[in-house]
């Protein structure tokens, strides 16, 4: 005798009031067993993995990736064995973790027409040890979709990252055409194709969005000379020991929090809806990090207390959590004030968006060498420009200025950042 058990979206998160589809792992008609990859369901911090509470066929679900679902309303609807059972509204809250790639495949449940292409989870392999073997893309574990996508783009699966196990998505399509924007494949040209905006990249838009929509930005930009404070990074490096590599950041956070307390109105939140400004004792530095998924902010807790050498360990550890998605989500919130830097990339100047709801935003540019006149001789000397872009609402002209003036003079004189 067959029952049908209807599975209802549990409360996934205090003071959530629904979720966004990002990824299916099953299609209508699958079988599957209880505790099996249902769903991952993405709320404003956090991915969280559904798994089907029962054993059985799936034969409803409740929308394509990217659609919003209330928590309490049905996610999926299962056939199983014996006497129908009752709709799952008890089901245990899934184990939250933050996703390495929440822009994971579309599918497209029957009857509605999709554009995306269908993702199926299971995984695929040759069919013959001969075909494996003539052709390396068929060991790449992949869903059917993913391989027609690949083909139609021309696109070699040996050389796409997984961003999850071992499995090639369409999330990973997606960002290996975004970091290889210059991509064409062999013998024609990259096809067109529509890209839904959903999960971190659509949570990423509206943030952004927010942001400009509500902050009146203004950007201020000074040259440093950084010459001495690069010295002094190759010394500190040259006896490190067994200690991380010093990149330019751990020294600039450093300068960052000497120079905050003479302005408390840059390490700040404003919430514009009560009309109250929170002006922060400590330094929760927000570090914007570029992962396949999108741009996340890892926090780094209290750094106003932590040495050159503690910031460059928790810079490094926070980047690889964000990047392989193991970062929590109390890494990724509570920031007071964001540093965004291109690395390499660098660029002569930039005007970062602010993360909202903090009303300033610090962004270091490429160090370049070039000539300069001292004491009327010329000489070579290696030049940063720094961005801050402010809330002006909350933070005046002066003030920004006057504050990355505080930091150029300890960048500058690097001894004073080592002086209490």
């Amino acid at each position: 005798m067959m029952g049908r058990f209807t599975f209802k979206l549990p409360d996934i998160g205090e003071g959530i009031a629904e979720a966004e589809i990002v990824a299916w792992h099953v299609a209508i008609g699958d079988m599957v067993e209880e505790d099996q990859p249902l769903a991952d369901m993405m709320t404003d911090k956090a991915t969280v993995e559904m798994t089907a509470p029962v054993a059985g066929k799936v034969v409803e679900i409740a929308g394509a990736v990217g659609d919003m679902i209330p928590i309490g309303s049905v996610l999926a609807v299962f056939e199983t064995e014996g006497e129908a059972a009752a709709e799952g509204t008890e089901a245990e809250a899934p184990h939250v973790e933050v996703a390495p790639n929440e822009a994971a495949q579309v599918v497209k449940p029957d009857p509605v027409p999709e554009p995306e292409p269908v993702a199926v989870p299971a995984p695929v392999v040759a069919t013959s040890e001969a075909e494996a073997s003539a052709s390396p893309t068929a060991k790449v574990l992949a869903s059917p979709a993913v391989r027609e996508r690949a083909r139609a783009l021309g696109i070699d699966l040996t050389q796409v990252k997984a961003a999850q196990s071992d499995r090639v998505r369409h999330a990973d399509l997606d960002a290996f055409l975004t970091y290889h924007q210059g991509y064409r494949p062999a013998g024609g040209r990259r096809a067109d194709e529509a890209v839904k905006v959903i999960g971190m990249r659509r949570r990423i838009a509206e943030n952004m969005a927010a942001s400009k929509r509500h902050i009146p930005h203004f950007t201020y930009v000074e040259e440093f000379d950084v010459t001495k404070l690069e010295e002094l990074r190759g010394d500190l490096n040259a006896t490190r020991g067994d200690r991380p590599k010093l990149t330019m950041l751990p020294l600039l956070i450093v300068a960052i929090c000497k120079a905050l307390p003479e302005f408390p109105m840059i390490n700040a939140r404003y919430d514009d809806e009560a009309g109250v400004v929170t002006r922060h004792g400590s330094v929760h530095l927000g570090m914007a990090t570029q992962t396949e998924a999108g741009l996340m902010v890892p926090v780094i807790r209290d750094a106003q207390d932590r040495n050159v050498w503690q910031l460059a360990t928790e810079i490094r550890r926070l980047a690889d959590a964000a990047r392989s998605g193991k970062a929590k989500s109390e890494e990724l919130s509570g920031s007071t004030l964001t540093l965004t830097s291109l690395g390499p990339l660098g660029g002569i100047a930039t005007t970062p968006v602010i993360n909202r709801p903090e009303v300033a935003i610090l962004g270091p540019n490429k160090v370049v060498e070039r000539p300069v006149i001292r004491d009327g001789e010329i000489a070579v000397a290696k030049l940063m420009n720094f961005s801050i872009s402010c809330d002006h609402r909350v933070v005046d002209g002066w003030d920004a200025a006057s504050f990355v003036q505080a930091i150029k003079r300890l960048v500058e004189t690097p001894a004073l950042l080592f002086v209490d």
